[in-house]
């Protein structure tokens, strides 16, 4: 863990995340294009489940910032790590059998083809990089190109030793996690976003005048993104009422001691995120309301400094990617509000649902109108 983080670092500094904002707002643009196109001169609006367009919104911008120039293949990566987590959810579902992961049914085989392929194209990328970094060609920027350079880096530190940087897998296990955790996680908080502001118009009211404020209707500069006020304080409120990931599940590597008991190593402890983000003794009487106010002077001040809020996870293993998630956040927010109102559907069914992370069941039917 200490050496991934080591290796993995570099690639996300404020600095580095300033060169992928180009990445960000191409995929951004994208998506407003498309629902731009959707929306009539008659109608003047149009009713559109949003849970897939975030989805593939997210997963159009880690394949750009983390592949860069191999970008199509990165796309094709996302499509078939959206096919295996599908297929991986429907085995959790089911009755499990002992030893059934062995038997060559056809989701058993549809899963080995997907690890495969991902892997096929992984390595060939990584391969196309690896001859790259040597000869001190550029990296573009990107995620796999900057964990590269970070990890060819630390090998030649240290005398050429390979056992203090990354192996070929290691570097695929964490190309393939820069999509869970990148995909998944950030487009949940997007898609819970919109469908608060749409129960609460009077907050998105006040998230537009602040973007158009800043911003008016051009692009979001790096810079700019941190004088946001209002933006923050909803996707931090968003977070705690929806936050992606219900439980975290620790384990101890020695024996510790936490608060009057002492546990020995190998022991988990879960951490209900959701239970301790929902405690009324911590956050009020209105726990459970949509209240962004509570963050207008900050999470410590929120949380009367106690750790009661961690979405990305706390301590040394908190989330690396947290400030490229909110980033992201931040620039997909924006640049809706710049273009769109929006309002909740009557088809709307609201049913937050756990698989891996907090999903609406039935989607998010949302009304869009041109601003």
């Amino acid at each position: 863990m200490g050496k991934h983080r080591r290796i993995l670092n570099p690639a996300f500094h404020q600095e580095k995340l300033k060169r992928m904002l180009p990445a960000f707002y191409t995929s951004c643009s994208e998506l407003v294009s498309k629902w731009d196109t959707l929306i009539t001169a008659e109608e003047g609006s149009c009713e559109l489940d949003v849970w897939p367009e975030l989805q593939n919104l997210t997963g159009d911008v880690i394949s750009r910032t983390a592949f860069g120039s191999s970008f199509e293949e990165g796309r094709r990566i996302f499509q078939l790590q959206t096919e295996q987590a599908e297929l991986a959810i429907q085995a959790i579902q089911s009755v499990y059998i002992p030893g059934s992961r062995f038997l060559p049914t056809k989701r058993n085989t549809r899963m080995k083809e997907i690890d495969k392929e991902v892997r096929v194209l992984l390595t060939d990328i990584i391969h196309k990089r690896e001859q790259a970094t040597k000869v001190g060609e550029s990296t573009n920027g990107d995620l796999l190109g900057l964990m590269m350079e970070s990890n060819f880096k630390e090998i030649k530190e240290n005398n050429g030793s390979k056992k203090l940087g990354m192996s070929l897998h290691e570097i695929i296990e964490e190309c393939k996690l820069f999509y869970f955790a990148g995909q998944e996680t950030t487009s949940t908080l997007l898609v819970w976003t919109m469908v608060a502001l749409s129960m609460h118009p009077e907050w998105q009211v006040l998230a537009r005048e602040e973007v158009l404020q800043i911003f008016e209707q051009r692009a979001p500069e790096f810079d700019e993104l941190t004088h946001l006020k209002i933006i923050p304080m909803i996707l931090y409120e968003v977070l705690r009422l929806y936050p992606p990931l219900v439980l975290l599940t620790p384990r101890t590597d020695k024996e510790m001691k936490l608060g009057k008991i002492i546990l020995p190593a190998g022991v988990r402890i879960a951490l209900p995120i959701l239970f301790i983000h929902h405690d009324r003794e911590i956050w009020g009487e209105d726990v459970d309301q949509f209240n962004p106010e509570r963050f207008r002077k900050g999470v410590s001040n929120a949380t009367k400094n106690q750790v009661s809020f961690f979405p990305f996870g706390w301590g040394p293993r908190i989330c690396i990617g947290q400030d490229f998630a909110m980033v992201e956040a931040k620039m997909a927010l924006t640049m809706i509000l710049q273009h769109f109102s929006f309002e909740l559907s009557p088809t709307y069914a609201h049913a937050p649902c756990t698989v891996i992370t907090i999903q609406p069941q039935y989607g998010a039917q949302i009304i869009l109108r041109k601003i």
